[in-house]
């Protein structure tokens, strides 16, 4: 630990930082302004309280979901993992049922095709993938933007469903200090301390603290396996922002993180217990800078820089891997008369990564002859992973109801070339109740087969393929969005939308029994691999302070696999229907909020067809698992500076039955084929303490 805060001491002193540049609808912002101005941010919060925790932004470009401040509090939220239960579009579950590790899906695919940017820069990207989200502490957080489709090509190449913008506290807000705590029934506990001082005029720092933990392992099912492993994170952050009267901004920061988290058969006594231990060490830091030029214009500079380390294992398996991933971004933009806007610029992406892997696997199962049939798969080395190229994005907005965003890239991938990438964005509302939105585009992304599937080390079975592949992801997506607003109000409406994703190249892993092939979809004569996504929201308030939120989500996606040809993706939730309803009384003294899901069936992989349970039941005599409800409810006692509140998640304790798939000594061992919750009903309360600034 005090190696790791020697390093952050040591970043905060030589690094730099920005202005933000694009928004995820791929709109241009100005950097040079942006910060000019800043609500007090009592008057925001008392704004945002008004407001649905998750709403369509009216204004964006690209059909965009905020989820605000207000939705941040609706839930427990103590990472960004745990941020999207109010939402269909963004489905998270567990990559496998003993690290803890999270995934999301947008338009039915893995959240590794969903761009992540931290206030428009890309961020866990490799090996922090499967933990990136639990590193976003949800007290850190300002705002949460989803964006559908294919955005800006100013913020890179990767978001083929889309892109996921974090906004976190700005060091302008008008908190000199905010702590929030909370504790859960299975003993998690989690602390934020945040302070933002202005420090004069021109600078202003915010420095964000963050410890989380549970003390105890539990085995709710009885399965021999901890539901959830024991975990310890600290993480800590320090944002600064400098504003020169001559209109240049610069904002810089640094950050690390340090979690460790033990899982598997803790419970046993046994020597030979089936164990997971994870090591996960990140530093990094970012430099934002914007500057005006003339009248209309601005150029800027983004920067980022983060080093990631991970010493894990899995049983007899092991995965140490180290990244180094570097960022940069300069651009210029401009408008002419306000109807034309254009931004143009350079940017490039390095990831250079180290692993070494050994994953132990069983040939076949001999109970009487175990240990001469065992082998491994494995390889170590370092491989550079890069792009680099220069873009144009040019912006018509004549007037208030119709836009155009046309957008092109072209960069050099190290190993495969140049590859140019188009992206196409329109919006047209002929009246104040109406609006239509469409955009299309080419994505690309690099894989990292290990960290994209975390889940195949928690298995004994046989790996046919290559994992230490960075196969270029190729894919286009298209689609549109129809909203219908109510009496002119912004936050009543009706909304539809559709996307259509489908790949020209992929890299797929998919299970059978005792073998994982890993493959690509160009080696399959015709193979294809698509979905389609349809989704509708509808949200109202039908008296004041009462709102109602209600979404539905239809999934279609399927995919090529030699043999069987073009089948349901495996694991996969066809449907996920979302309602939550929130009533706060006069002054927000009170705020109820109650959220109901039903979480659709999914295809399971052909060998799981054949699982039985204790009594010798199918599991899945239809190949899909079962549908399910899920019920959270919170309720908030507000007063002056301080919030107390409590609740339940999971409230009807459902339950995911037979998470783990044979014997550990089996080479049918397997216990990343996980669907719905772990654990059942989790009870919590906490706090929010929040001191104001006061007037001199």
């Amino acid at each position: 630990m005090r190696k790791l805060l020697s390093i952050l001491l040591l970043l905060s002193a030589v690094s730099p930082a920005i202005a933000q540049v694009t928004g995820v609808d791929g709109a241009p912002i100005d950097t040079s302004r942006i910060y000019g101005e800043r609500k007090d941010s009592l008057d925001a919060a008392v704004f945002q309280s008004r407001q649905s925790g998750n709403y369509l932004s009216k204004g964006k470009d690209i059909r965009t979901e905020v989820i605000s401040a207000a939705g941040l509090c609706k839930l427990a939220c103590c990472s960004l993992a745990e941020s999207f239960e109010n939402s269909a579009s963004v489905t998270v579950g567990y990559s496998d049922a003993v690290t803890g590790a999270r995934q999301i899906r947008l338009l039915g695919l893995s959240g590794s095709y969903t761009q992540m940017l931290d206030e428009t820069r890309p961020v866990m990207r490799g090996i922090l993938a499967p933990f990136g989200l639990s590193y976003v502490p949800g007290s850190w957080m300002e705002s949460i933007q989803i964006a559908k489709g294919a955005t800006s090509v100013v913020n890179g190449l990767e978001s083929i469903t889309g892109a996921i913008n974090v906004e976190h506290r700005k060091p302008t807000d008008e908190k000199p200090l905010f702590i929030n705590g909370s504790v859960m029934n299975d003993t998690k506990m989690d602390l934020n301390v945040i302070s933002s001082v202005q420090l004069s005029d021109s600078w202003s720092t915010v420095v964000l603290g963050h410890v989380s933990g549970n003390t105890m392992a539990m085995d709710e099912n009885g399965d021999g396996f901890v539901d959830d492993p024991k975990q310890l994170q600290f993480n800590i952050s320090n944002r600064w922002l400098y504003q020169s009267p001559s209109g240049t901004a610069v904002r810089f920061g640094v950050k690390a993180v340090k979690d460790s988290r033990m899982g598997g058969q803790m419970m046993s006594s046994s020597p030979d217990a089936w164990m997971s231990d994870i090591h996960n060490t990140l530093v990094g830091g970012y430099l934002k800078v914007g500057k005006p030029v003339g009248e209309e214009g601005s150029v800027a500079l983004v920067a980022d820089y983060t080093e990631q380390k991970t010493e894990s294992s899995f049983g007899r398996t092991t995965y140490d891997a180290a990244q180094r991933s570097a960022y940069v971004n300069l651009l210029y933009q401009n408008e002419i008369a306000e109807v034309h806007k254009f931004t143009v610029g350079i940017s490039g992406i390095a990831d250079l990564y180290d692993e070494n892997l050994s994953k132990f696997v069983v040939l076949f199962d001999t109970p009487d002859d175990f240990f001469p049939n065992t082998n491994a798969y494995a390889f170590s080395g370092a491989t550079t992973v890069a792009n680099g190229g220069a873009y144009g994005e040019y912006t018509f907005h004549p007037d208030e109801r119709f836009s155009i965003i046309a957008g092109l890239r072209g960069d050099w991938y190290r190993g495969e070339g140049f590859k140019p990438v188009p992206r196409l964005t329109l919006r047209y509302s002929p009246s104040e109740s109406f609006t239509l939105r469409a955009n299309a585009g080419r994505g690309l992304r690099a894989s990292v087969p290990v960290s994209d599937n975390i889940g195949i080390l928690s298995t004994n079975k046989v790996i046919n393929g290559h994992l230490d592949e960075h196969v270029l992801e190729d894919a286009w997506i298209g689609g549109g969005n129809v909203t219908w607003y109510f009496g002119g109000s912004s936050s009543d409406y009706l909304s539809l939308d559709f996307f259509h994703t489908e790949f020209m190249e992929q890299q797929n892993v998919f299970h059978h029994p005792g073998v994982i092939t890993v493959g690509n979809l160009s080696d399959i004569d015709g193979g294809r691999s698509f979905t389609d996504n349809i989704q509708a929201d509808l949200a109202l308030e039908p008296f004041t302070r009462f709102t109602v939120n209600t979404t539905f989500r239809y999934t279609l996606a399927k995919m090529s696999v030699d043999g069987l040809g073009l089948i349901e993706r495996p694991m996969t939730s066809r449907y996920k229907g979302v309602l939550n309803v929130q009533y706060a009384t006069n002054l927000n003294k009170w705020i109820f909020d109650a959220t109901a899901s039903l979480n659709g069936p999914c295809s399971v992989y052909p060998f799981m067809r054949e699982l039985t349970d204790a009594e010798g039941r199918l599991l899945y005599p239809d190949g899909k698992t079962p549908a399910y409800p899920l019920l959270y409810l919170q309720v908030t006692k507000r007063m002056k500076g301080l919030d107390i509140y409590a609740g339940c998640e999971n409230l009807n304790a459902f339950r995911q039955r037979n998470v783990i798939i044979a014997d550990p000594s089996s080479m049918h061992f397997d216990a990343s084929q996980i669907w719905g919750p772990i654990m059942g009903a989790k009870f919590y309360a906490g706090f929010r303490f929040t001191i104001w600034k006061t007037e001199k």
